[in-house]
Order: C-alpha cells, then structure tokens, then sequence
C-alpha cells in the first residue's frame, strides 16, 4: 500500500467520524426540541405531540 493509500484511509477515518459527531448532534437537538414540545404545548394550548404525530403519519385510507 502505497503513502497516498494511507493518507486517504486516515482522511476517511477522520470524515466518518466527524459525520458521526454530527448525526448524534443532530438527535441530540431534535430530543431536545420534542422535549420542549412535549413539555410545553399543554401550557401553551398546542396539540400534544401524540396528535402531531398522528397528523403527519401515513396516510391510510388512500388505496394503492
């Protein structure tokens, strides 16, 4: 294996683990923000977040 075959494995360990990083980021803001809904739409008066959820599922009764 040649120095370049080296640099581009050590590159794309590196990249897979910045993507890494960034995915878990990503969950981690979006628990974040069903928290905050789950918490405060009762307060606020909003749908819970059983029906938001139920409003943006499949939808069933369209036949294939």
């Amino acid at each position: 294996m040649s120095w370049l075959g080296i640099v581009v494995i050590i590159l794309g360990l590196y990249l897979a683990f910045k993507l890494v990083g960034v995915v878990l980021k990503l969950a981690m803001w979006a628990l974040v923000v069903v928290g905050a809904y789950w918490f405060l739409a009762p307060l606020l008066g909003w749908p819970e977040l059983a029906e938001v959820v139920y409003v943006l599922g499949p939808d069933t009764d369209r036949v294939l």
